[in-house]
């Protein structure tokens, strides 16, 4: 009999009561048993084992060192058994049972987390997960399942079952290091300028496809980065020069870090959105319900944005 057999719930309640009781037969009599049927399954159980899982030398049957290890265990296995079987019931009641939202890296990730402490106040058995995706890389996410909820995206959607709502809009800057040959020219400066210069560029996490490049001029050298914060700490080295987010680059303005140039091409803003998955006749989950409603929220949406 393998081992997997062995080990099932009944066997670990009828462990768990010979150890209470310290005897057999008081187990025996709990569980409604006849003590030789007991001992007979015990004895079982020890064999497949291979080990000796109570101490027979004297009246009381004394867990041994493997018996006691196989109870702790046991005991272990019983409580998350027990844990599923209320968490099943409680996904019954519509809710999910895990949640993926997915926020493009330029935007400020604090009050998700924030917003995550409220949700775990409501006890809900829904798991959040959270990932950091950028440019196309947001939707593509959504589209593809991996997530549920995506903040950041544009607001065209080619597929009928997505859908979008306007979270406001964020201004990007043109900032450069103090030490840059830019910073020391007079203003604004023209893109004939500006594509003599390293740009840092954020790399499109779509997997698919071409992905999206904002901001970049044809024949301009390219530094490519993971991510906005290395983008930005790169344009702090001085490595090279490109528009972030205003809230973004608040620190390090105030710092005098990095310094905001004025271009004669129009200021940069974007009006992202978010975007969810809209499954027609099925009904929409409890925990996916209640992160739209705090999105929603304009002092939600504001602090996203970076705007407080």
């Amino acid at each position: 009999m393998k081992n997997s057999e062995i080990l099932s719930p009944q066997t670990f309640l009828l462990l768990q009561a010979v150890a209470n009781s310290g005897s057999f037969a008081g187990a025996a009599r709990e569980l409604g048993l006849v003590p030789s049927a007991l001992s007979y399954r015990i004895r079982q159980i020890e064999e497949s084992l291979d080990v000796l899982l109570f101490d027979r030398s004297s009246r009381q049957a004394v867990a041994t060192p493997a018996g006691l290890e196989l109870l702790a265990e046991g005991q272990r296995i019983l409580n998350d058994i027990e844990a599923v079987a209320q968490r099943v019931k409680r996904v019954a009641t519509g809710w999910e049972s895990q949640l993926t939202i997915a926020l493009d890296d330029a935007f400020n990730p604090q009050p998700l987390l924030e917003l995550c402490q409220r949700f775990y106040e409501l006890k809900a058995p829904t798991r959040i997960r959270i990932r950091s995706e950028v440019l196309s890389g947001t939707m593509e996410s959504l589209t593809s399942g991996q997530s549920d909820l995506v903040i950041g995206v544009g607001e065209h959607s080619e597929h009928s079952h997505i859908k979008t709502k306007l979270l406001g809009k964020i201004k990007f800057i043109f900032v450069v290091a103090p030490h840059h040959p830019l910073a020391q020219l007079t203003q604004p400066i023209a893109d004939q300028i500006i594509v003599q210069h390293r740009v840092i560029a954020v790399a499109d996490t779509a997997l698919k496809g071409a992905g999206i490049s904002i901001g970049l001029l044809k024949g301009q050298e390219v530094l490519t980065v993971p991510n906005l914060k290395m983008k930005l700490n790169a344009q702090i080295l001085g490595l090279g020069v490109g528009s972030v987010p205003e809230y973004l680059a608040r620190e390090a303005l105030q710092k005098g870090q990095l310094v905001e140039l004025k271009v004669q091409r129009s200021d940069r803003f974007v009006s992202p959105h978010y975007a969810w998955r809209s499954n027609g006749q099925s009904e929409q989950g409890r925990a996916l319900k209640w992160w739209l409603e705090q999105i929603a929220n304009p002092a939600t949406a504001a602090a996203i944005l970076g705007h407080i």
